[in-house]
């Protein structure tokens, strides 16, 4: 772990792997809902980042920090949000050549996960959602389309997401669902926000 000031008021935390950011990302919540965090104006955790923002005295709580004992993620209590699929995606075929099963037993092995968003980013209401076992890991496509589909359920490295608006993208396409990521009438305006647990269904199944 090393800290880093940003600022007067922030301090950035690096970790050394995604599941150790994870982990922090979760220490730090269970601590601001226990009263046992400084006040911080807003956490936002990132791949192998974590930033604290609106911090009075970044350096005594890098110092404090630095002597946390984190243990693993603990499973949240509230219900999975659930993400009804179509799993039709036009890149169903590579990504079943490159898990060796046939395109039909895709679906399967997606909806078999429990995910949890590790961070979001890339545009508003995109999630990067880790669950899915690192054999599952696939590459991002040679050539990236110019426009994604919204409601496109996409694989990427260890990450699975779901593109809420049209916009370039060279992710793996696997199904589309009708759930809406962002709506800014909603409140809040984003379905995931880091820590949610998602569960994809696929459509007949629910």
């Amino acid at each position: 772990m090393r800290t880093l000031p940003v600022g007067e008021h922030a301090l950035l935390v690096e970790l050394d792997s995604a599941e150790a950011t994870e982990a922090f990302h979760a220490e730090l919540l269970r601590r601001r809902a226990d009263g046992a965090l400084p006040p911080v104006r807003e956490i936002v955790p990132a791949a192998r980042t974590v930033l604290l923002d609106g911090v009075a005295e970044p350096g005594r709580l890098a110092a404090g920090i630095r002597g946390w004992a984190v243990g693993p993620v603990r499973a949240r209590v509230e219900p999975a949000v659930e993400v009804p699929v179509r799993y039709d995606g036009p890149d169903l075929p590579d990504v079943a050549s490159l898990w060796g099963v046939r395109p039909d037993e895709v679906a399967g092995i997606h909806a078999a996960a429990e995910y949890r968003v590790a961070f979001c980013g890339f545009a508003p209401g995109f999630g990067y959602l880790t669950g899915l076992p690192d054999r599952y890991d696939v590459p991002r496509r040679a050539t990236p389309r110019t426009a994604v589909p919204p409601g496109s359920v996409a694989l990427a490295g260890p990450y699975t997401g779901v593109y809420p608006r049209s916009s370039p993208g060279g992710w793996q396409l696997i199904g589309t669902t009708d759930v809406v990521l962002w709506d800014t009438g909603r409140e809040p305006a984003a379905l995931l926000s880091p820590g949610t647990r998602v569960r994809f269904v696929p459509e007949g199944l629910r």
